[in-house]
């Protein structure tokens, strides 16, 4: 008996397409991948010199809804376009030089525009080739229920092939998306974020450590691949890393810490070969990184583009927050890690084991980094909020005045609180300047160093006058010329009424208002 032929029906598109990604964005990732991969041929046949002489073009216009990829590499010949760009997960690449593989990327687009066209040209040859995708058609031919196409049957009722006279010496390949239906396609300031983490792009140039990242990648003899991409024409695209970080928004941020330093790190299969390496910042873990700090986290990538999102690493850390303390990646260079069709992990095998188990123990010790800072910033604070509390009072003494005299005997019984605080607080980070000196990481010095180093105070030797060694106490209603001695008690005790009802600094600035307001007048 004959074996029956396998039918392969026409849902398999749609699941290519549209229902691949949950991310419409992640066609721009996929249209990227493949012009890279063509550069990256251009350069090797010798068509470019490198790299930086590619160029990828991205053209998003909102007003006629279309997208337009282009790339200034090698083309396909005229003979091979219909196979290529018609068949489909037929890829001829090799998995272990190219980013992409698997010969389905291309299809992306299908699930968000009405036509797709590809049009390229190979350089020798004097012609434009045309492949046209009716993506609207085929939606209407995938949601007709009634109807059993086969896949390659639907695939030559939705495509057209046609050609154009080109000049020989031109080489390219344009993917246009017309009539795109996701407005998130069309946002080109979300779209440039995006890239600015997901695309092969350079480091920009304000980010201080971007040639320690790049020349650690050639001393492992796996130089980060960059190209020279640009949306309309006037935006090129660099990654979002930064030495300083924000909280706030886009338009109103404001600095709260910042990055001094790199720590790098590999890792390595069981015969020593490398497999991966990566790099993290260190800076002083005031808090969780804010969205605003687009390059947050820990990222993984492949080829130097992004393997998921900004949480791809998550699971591997004790704590989910842990990732977004940091900016970092991790660049996995091991042919046997691969990425899987929707490039948002790797497959399992033997070598991703290796890895994540690696990364694990990597992502333990930045546990205890971020909370090893936490514990140093708050007896710190302990020291710092001692030293402002102690010109709080003298401005007190000396400036502002005290309400009455209960007022000056709660601020000198706060100061004795507080530096016994202190003085527990100065022991403490003794002891662990001690520990951290013989038992602690190279990043756990510096980051020690980094916050108690502006720290000079002998917290024994801080004393304040108390009430029965200053002969006169200054009260707030002394610069009150103006008033009457009773009218100054009156005030006296209004100013008393403000400090318990509100907060010390509110408090502080309404009594300042009273007394301007008052001084400028001639009395209650």
């Amino acid at each position: 008996m004959a074996k029956r032929k396998t039918a392969i029906g026409k849902d398999v598109i749609d699941s290519l397409t549209g229902s691949m990604y949950e991310d419409s964005r992640i066609i721009y990732r996929e249209y990227i991948q493949n012009a890279a991969d063509q550069i990256d041929t251009s350069v090797e046949i010798g068509q470019l010199s490198s790299l930086t002489d590619g160029r990828i073009e991205i053209d998003i216009d909102p007003a006629n809804r279309k997208i337009v990829f282009s790339d200034n590499a090698t083309g396909i010949k005229s003979a091979e376009v219909e196979s290529i760009l018609m068949d489909i997960a037929k890829s001829t690449k090799d998995r272990s030089k190219s980013k992409g593989f698997r010969g389905i990327g291309r299809l992306g687009g299908l699930g968000y525009c009405d036509n797709l066209r590809f049009e390229t040209s190979y350089k020798g040859e004097s012609k434009k080739s045309i492949l046209s995708w009716n993506a609207k058609k085929l939606k209407e031919i995938i949601n007709n229920r009634d109807k059993k196409e086969e896949a390659s049957e639907v695939v030559n009722m939705v495509t057209s092939f046609e050609s154009e006279i080109e000049e020989s010496e031109r080489s390219y390949f344009r993917v246009i998306l017309e009539n795109v239906s996701s407005d998130a396609l069309l946002d080109e300031k979300d779209i440039s974020h995006y890239l600015s983490m997901v695309a092969p792009v350079p480091y920009k140039k304000g980010f201080l450590f971007k040639n320690d990242v790049s020349n650690k990648a050639v001393t492992h003899g796996y130089p980060i691949d960059c190209y020279p991409i640009f949306i309309n024409g006037r935006n090129q695209i660099f990654k979002a890393y930064s030495a300083s970080i924000y909280e706030g928004d886009i338009t109103n941020k404001k600095r709260i810490d910042e990055v001094y330093e790199l720590e790098f790190f590999e890792v390595n299969d069981k015969k020593g070969k490398l497999i991966a390496w990566g790099w993290y910042s260190i800076s002083n873990f005031k808090k969780q990184m804010p969205k605003v700090n687009i390059a947050r986290g820990i990222r993984l990538r492949k080829g130097n583009i992004q393997i998921g999102m900004e949480d791809g690493l998550t699971r591997l850390f004790k704590e989910p927050r842990g990732t977004l303390y940091f900016f970092g990646e991790v660049h996995a260079v091991d042919v046997n890690l691969i990425p899987n069709a929707r490039r948002d992990y790797f497959y399992e095998n033997s070598t991703l084991k290796i890895l994540e188990k690696e990364l694990r123990s990597l992502f333990a010790d930045l546990h205890r980094l971020y909370h090893f800072s936490s514990k140093v910033r708050n007896e710190k604070k302990r020291i710092d909020d001692l030293e402002s509390f102690k010109k709080e009072f003298e401005e007190k003494v000396k400036v502002k005045g005290f309400s009455d005299n209960k007022q000056r005997a709660t601020y000198e019984e706060n100061f004795e609180v507080k530096k016994e605080k202190a003085l527990t607080a100065e022991a403490e980070l003794k002891k662990i300047s001690e520990k951290v000196a013989t038992e602690g990481s190279r990043a756990e010095q510096r980051v020690f160093k980094q916050i108690v180093a502006s720290s000079e105070v002998d917290v024994g030797s801080m004393e304040i006058i108390d009430s029965n060694d200053d002969p006169k106490t200054k009260y707030s209603t002394d610069d009150m010329a103006n008033l009457n001695r009773k009218e100054r008690k009156l005030m006296s005790k209004v100013f008393t009424i403000i400090d318990q009802i509100l907060v010390p600094g509110l408090a502080e600035n309404l009594k300042e208002k009273i007394k301007d307001e008052f001084n400028d007048q001639e009395g209650i």
